[in-house]
């Protein structure tokens, strides 16, 4: 008996040829299972001990020299290798993964891949605790089975849903790994997070408060204290993963700065589809900036000064964010008088964030310039050098292209460069020989001579063709293209239609250039082998050039030193890592080395903070503010949430480029106005004091900044390279040792 319902022989036999004729049916195949399972126990309970009569004459003669054990053994022994008939003749499949990542992320997404097998396989079961057990024992099973668990993992995101994607990605939550988790976990604070909620600003069109998760190393009655704060956006597609998921990363950022750490759970897709999460996340730092940081238990008597931080989905809606409020400020001349805009935050830090929802296959040639910039070739030489031997690796008889193939294959200077690889001789011309040529220049003739021994030697072939990371990467075992797809459809939503081109606050990384020139300081971190890492080089790029571009402007009108030249670091700087792919933080317990990572964005946050000096704050918020009036400087509760300011990204020549701006001051005001320019002379020369001290010390700081980056250089400025010798080795069919 199989089951409570009898089986229809006919339905049995009709999804049977459905599946002969190319229509599987994961239905029929549980029939399959359950028949052949039954079919052979009934035989055994039935049946003759000794087998059908064709082989009870060789089973009594087997059975006087094998004993049970032995038959056993045999039988698995048997069963094994015919398993693995392939691996020992050398008819195995290639290995698609083999040159993908550094052995421990290898290591670290084996884990992960068996806990998605056990979580998913054991998501149907509807009673929780039993749920919570199954997936645990599944998980453990796919650990030892890691084929089964990675054909189980293909399967289910070929059909992926948001069940799927919540159970996978929220799955550190549930009581076994949650406890696991925080037993492996540095001790980094002392205090439990605290949930809080914001209300929405008086203006806003919505009124439900926003979740937050407030994490302090500190007594609540102490956070008065501070005026910094760190705004985390956690990642998780838009669709899953609050902040409890971030534990790791949240407690080591409170723990090593000391600062308060705000993580928002914003409501997530598809029942609040795009723009909620966005308009959610810029409420908040609405409130936070209008309140002064009243909301979260701040004092309120001094400027609240953010850092923004997002990784993944967060590093999306953290840089949306920030262009959102840039673009407010440049509507700041259709606004009222004596109302500012928000200032943009101190920084941000981003971890692989996504920042194009436009899923491409091939880079732009504009792309494809900001990698090739000759002040960070050095740093995207990797990434250069994959894109550039994606055909080589599809055509192993091609020569390959070496590091300085650009440069040695154009011809020597003096002699113009041919249009084609190859010389080609037309019909048109005339090419007899003249029998005397004088010799008018020994040089001239020496470079044509060079030029055309060159030109007549073997050229390596040449694509303009430059594949996006996604594409590349498109076996990934964290972020694959049906995931990156389920994700956008589920965030856009089924009611929206938005412009993938120009849509700039769904897809950052086509921000117009004006507002890129006022993006605050911005760090990015990714891997080198993550579907995402165009994002982080490309939208890099982008800020470099914008800044770059002021400089020179700036330069031209007299604005800057002549000798002063352009930091790099002082506006944007990337970490690329190499060897490891997407949301590395999310499971640093299996990927110990992701901790130092963390600390290492610890360390930013707290940087940031250092290069906004609180002494000419005051004159900062001034001169950033397009549209304030003078008479809006009180300290009053009621003016308080109308005081937001523009944060200039040059403080020292503000006052210079401002405009000259004409207002009329009661007496009252001209008088204290006098009174305290009189009193506050000595306290203005303290202010510039500290403000020397603190420009020396943030002199020092980028100074050791750029000693370890060159110190580290070795691991970034290979990363083209290794992006394509682990596609071109494995399609030449050489193994990585």
């Amino acid at each position: 008996m199989i089951g409570t319902e009898p089986i229809n022989i006919d339905e049995l036999q009709a999804k049977q040829s459905d599946h002969v004729l190319g229509r599987p049916s994961v239905k029929f195949r549980k029939v399959q299972v359950l028949a052949v399972v039954t079919f052979w126990s009934l035989y055994l309970v039935e049946g003759n001990r000794d087998g059908p009569p064709i082989l009870r004459r060789l089973s009594t003669r087997l059975s006087r020299r094998l004993t049970p054990w032995r038959t056993l053994v045999l039988t698995l022994l048997y069963l094994y290798i015919s398993r693995n008939f392939a691996k020992i003749f050398g008819l195995e499949s290639p290995e698609p993964l083999a040159n993908l990542y550094s052995r421990s992320f290898f290591r670290a997404t084996w884990i992960t891949t068996a806990l998605d097998a056990g979580f998913w396989t054991a998501m149907r079961i509807k009673t929780k605790w039993l749920r919570d057990l199954a997936s645990v024992i599944f998980s453990v099973y796919y650990l030892f089975a890691a084929e089964q668990a990675d054909e189980k993992v293909r399967k289910v995101r070929g059909a992926l849903t948001v069940d799927h994607l919540r159970v996978s990605w929220n799955k550190s939550t549930t009581p076994y790994l949650s406890m696991f988790n925080w037993l492996v976990r540095p001790k980094f604070t002392r205090y439990a997070p605290k949930k809080v909620r914001i209300p929405r600003p008086p203006d806003s069109s919505y009124k439900e408060p926003i979740v937050g998760w407030l994490y302090y190393d500190g007594p609540f009655s102490t956070i008065d204290r501070h005026n910094k704060i760190v705004l985390d956006l956690p990642g998780g597609g838009f669709v899953a993963m609050g902040p409890r998921m971030n534990d790791d990363k949240l407690f080591a950022w409170s723990g090593k700065t000391g600062l308060p750490i705000l993580s928002l759970d914003y409501k997530k897709a598809p029942e609040y589809p795009y723009p909620y999460a966005l308009d959610e996340c810029y409420d908040a730092y609405h409130t936070l900036v209008a309140t002064q940081g009243r909301c979260i238990g701040f004092s309120g008597e001094r400027q609240v000064q953010i850092v923004v931080a997002g990784d993944s989905a967060g590093g999306n809606l953290a840089t949306s964010l920030v262009l959102m409020l840039l673009q407010n400020s440049k509507m700041a001349s259709q606004r009222r008088i004596g109302e500012a805009c928000l200032p943009v935050p101190d920084g941000l830090v981003l971890m692989y964030p996504g920042l194009d929802m436009n899923i491409n296959s091939w880079m732009t040639d504009e792309e494809m310039s900001l990698i090739q910039d000759q002040r960070t070739k050095a740093g995207n030489r990797n990434i250069l050098r994959k894109k550039s031997q994606d055909y080589y690796r599809l055509d192993p008889s091609t020569p390959a292209p070496s590091d300085d193939e650009e440069e040695r294959s154009l011809p020597p200077p003096g002699l113009k460069a041919s249009s084609s690889s190859a010389i080609i001789t037309s019909d048109d011309e005339d090419n007899t020989e003249t029998p005397y040529t004088p010799i008018l220049d020994r040089k001239a003739s020496v470079l044509q001579t060079q030029g055309s021994v060159a030109l007549s030697k073997p050229r390596t072939l040449k694509t303009r063709l430059a594949m996006s990371s996604m594409i590349s990467y498109f076996n990934d075992r964290i972020l694959t293209p049906e995931m990156m797809r389920a994700m956008v459809i589920l965030y856009v939503g089924p009611h929206t239609r938005p412009d993938f081109n120009t849509d700039y606050l769904l897809s950052p990384v086509l921000a117009p250039e004006m507002l890129l020139a006022e993006f605050p300081k911005t760090y990015f971190m990714t891997g080198e082998r993550d579907p995402l890492v165009d994002d982080t080089v490309i939208f890099a790029g982008r800020i470099r050039q914008a800044k770059y571009n002021v400089y020179i402007q700036r330069k031209e009108m007299g604005l800057l030193a002549p000798k002063e030249k352009f930091q790099e670091a002082d506006h944007v700087e990337v970490l690329l890592i190499p060897g490891i792919s997407h949301g590395f933080l999310q499971f640093v317990a299996a990927f110990p080395e992701g901790w130092k990572y963390i600390l290492r964005a610890a360390r930013w946050i707290e940087e940031l903070f250092a290069l906004d000096l609180p002494s000419t704050a005051p004159e900062r918020h001034i001169s950033g503010s397009r549209t304030r009036n003078r008479n809006s400087a009180s300290s009053s509760p009621e003016t308080t949430q109308k005081m937001h300011h523009t944060r200039t990204l040059t403080d020292s020549s503000a006052e210079d480029e401002r405009p000259l701006e004409m207002t009329s001051l009661n007496n009252s005001n001209g008088v204290s106005s006098i009174k305290k320019d009189a009193s506050g002379s000595t306290r203005a020369n303290r202010a510039r004091t500290e403000a020397e001290a603190s420009t020396r010390a943030r002199e020092e700081r980028v100074e050791k900044g750029r000693m370890l980056k060159r110190s580290s250089a070795k691991s970034e400025d290979d990363l083209l390279k290794r992006r394509m010798k682990g596609l071109a080795e494995s399609l030449m069919g050489m193994e990585q040792e």
